[in-house]
């Protein structure tokens, strides 16, 4: 590792190494669950690796002093000890539970996986600023309760905003059951499509008018509670049936898919891919721009997102210094308009998009789409998330654009990756209900149901991001544009790695019943740590109030802590790392990420 904090230029390296961490290596400290994927990502990324050790991550070699990180679960002393007790805290019980009328928590450890990845972003982004000619940076400690506030960073805005949710909070959603037993998913974006499907089975005219809202703003909700005609509708037709009019309207379903078929089919592929576009150009941008807390600082990018997954990308790297320029249709993205509003903007928009400018560009018009090439050309990263195909038919595809900025870091976030034959519409409930999500986030002995929260849309945004600041330093090493390519389908097979081994040994792949349950208090609900939860489910606490359960708990050493169930507390939740603020228009908004010391 260099023996001199000072800034320097990173040295060239041949392009067929194409792994941005090569001949740098890494020691590994902090809880075993949090630093998991980080081991994993670093590994693929081209770093040699020793897991175990005391302290902070360190990450360094060659010409880069190294970078320093830190995972924690919480503050010390807050009761956030583990994944349980994060879920509780920051309100992802509550939501995910909002589907069964009651918090629930999600049986995989997403907080925990969500906190690697961002670790994970914290250590290239330090490596990129020195390579940029700035300062080591201060060490950045992620923890989970501030990543779960970020993975709720929408329902959190949409709580504390001015007026009221479009859709009632209720229970209810897909999947369905065929008459022949089949769980499945339904897709469409176009109410056309959705009157055409039902109509074809015959469904109630007023059901199917009922269901359309709250089947499109699931994805907000994180529930959809339509009309039990339309489940009563799907089992008096066999599977077959269901597939014909999926195919006549153009909507989509997609089977629930075991984790023992995911790890049959596993490829193992990394959740990510970076390839070169060919010979840059000379780095235009003052050295003395990146800074140690702004490593990205003077870098510019310029992002085509639509909904969650390429906006958060984009979001968290103008949270590490860069310009964020938003291209958006003529007049202006409609999610803008998205109820609940705060001072007349959406607040679930703003959540993803406060902080970024915007220029409006209409890609279908040649003229148009020259303008996007000329904002290419002075830019550092393209990033966008259209349907598959659409950049290469509108010839703004990597390779298109490469020829107007050589240097450009080119990153699609997508569904698939092209990895799965014959695959359904790349949304998170079609991925999730594909790859095995459904099953593995709730524990053996219930039905396999994807989560209604935005599991991976969240996920594939921050692996969008790990693949952005990873191509950024390849870019740096090898002085050659590059092309990253991230998925639904890889932030799938991040989180459910633990299971999926558990499946391919011929092991129980899901957790025990009732595992993550929380339990019932006279005024709310408590949450062991996982540790703890056979040993305090022995203790009725459905007649104490939550204060008194949880001392009685304590008091036989188990481990437990309130569920948060109404997500404007969380302003002023003291068990909290970070508050929870309030943007220019009024619109809560979460704390970064990553904290500095």
């Amino acid at each position: 590792m260099a023996s001199s904090p000072t800034a320097h230029t990173a040295v060239r390296r041949p392009l067929d190494t194409a792994r941005p961490l090569d001949a740098l290596r890494c020691d590994i400290g902090g809880p075993e669950p949090l630093t998991r994927v980080v081991s994993d990502h670093l590994r693929r990324l081209g770093a040699t690796v020793r897991d175990g050790g005391p302290g902070d991550i360190a990450l360094g070699g060659g010409e880069f002093a190294p970078v320093l990180a830190r995972t924690a679960w919480g503050a010390p002393g807050s009761g956030i000890e583990d994944e349980a007790t994060a879920q509780a805290v920051t309100g992802v019980m509550a939501v995910h539970g909002r589907r069964h009328g009651a918090p629930r928590g999600l049986a995989v450890e997403y907080l925990a996986t969500a906190t690697g990845v961002l670790a994970v972003q914290g250590l290239l982004a330090g490596l990129v600023g020195q390579a940029r000619g700035g300062p080591p940076a201060r060490v950045r400690t992620t923890t989970a309760d501030r990543a779960g506030l970020l993975t709720l960073s929408q329902y959190l805005a949409a709580a504390g905003a001015e007026e009221p949710e479009a859709v009632e909070h209720a229970p209810g959603g897909p999947p369905f059951t065929s008459a022949d037993g089949v769980l499945f998913e339904l897709e469409t974006l176009d109410p056309g499509a959705w009157a055409a499907f039902w109509r074809s089975l015959e469904a109630p005219a007023d059901a199917i008018r009922a269901g359309w809202r709250p089947f499109q703003f699931r994805y907000a909700t994180a529930c959809a509670p339509f009309p039990v005609d339309l489940h009563e509708v799907t089992r008096r037709h066999p599977w077959a049936r269901i597939r014909q009019a999926a195919a006549r309207s153009e909507a989509e379903v997609c089977r629930l898919r075991t984790l023992v078929e995911r790890a049959a089919e596993d490829d193992g592929a990394d959740p990510w891919s970076l390839s070169a576009l060919g010979p840059g150009r000379p780095t235009t941008t003052a050295a003395t721009a990146a800074t140690g807390d702004r490593p990205l600082a003077g870098l510019t990018v310029l992002e085509a997102g639509r909904r969650i997954q390429a906006p958060l990308a984009a979001h968290l790297l103008g949270l590490l210094g860069a310009r964020v320029i938003r291209i958006e249709p003529p007049g202006g993205d409609p999610l803008r308009g998205m109820p609940p509003a705060c001072a007349g903007i959406s607040a679930r928009w703003l959540a993803l998009n406060r902080g970024k400018e915007a220029v409006e560009i209409d890609i279908k018009a040649p003229g148009d789409r020259t303008r996007l090439r000329e904002l290419v050309a002075e830019a550092d990263v393209f990033l966008h998330n259209w349907a598959p195909g659409k950049a290469a038919e509108l010839d703004l595809d990597a390779e298109h654009l490469s020829t107007v900025n050589p240097s450009l870091v080119y990153a699609y976030t997508g569904g698939w990756a092209d990895r799965i034959d014959d695959a359904p519409m790349g949304t998170d409930f079609m991925v999730q209900a594909r790859t095995g999500v459904g099953e593995a986030a709730h524990p053996a002995g219930e039905p396999p149901v994807p989560s209604l929260m935005t599991l991976l849309d969240v996920l594939g945004g921050l692996h969008g991001t790990e693949a952005v600041l990873a191509a950024l330093l390849l870019r740096e090493r090898t002085g050659h544009g590059v092309r990253a390519e991230s998925s639904l389908l890889g932030a799938a097979d991040t989180l459910l790695a633990p299971a999926l081994r558990r499946a391919a040994a011929g092991a129980e792949p899901r957790r025990p019943a009732g595992f993550r349950h929380p339990l019932r208090t006279s005024d709310g609900w408590i949450a062991p740590s996982d540790t703890s939860a056979a040993a305090a489910a022995a203790y009725d606490v459905t007649g104490m109030c939550t204060e008194d359960a949880l001392d009685q708990l304590r008091g036989h050493g188990l481990t437990a802590t309130a569920v948060t169930t109404d997500l404007s507390a969380l302003h002023h939740d003291p068990r909290l790392s970070g508050p929870i603020g309030r943007d220019a228009h009024g619109a809560p908004a979460v704390p970064d990420p990553w904290s500095l010391a």
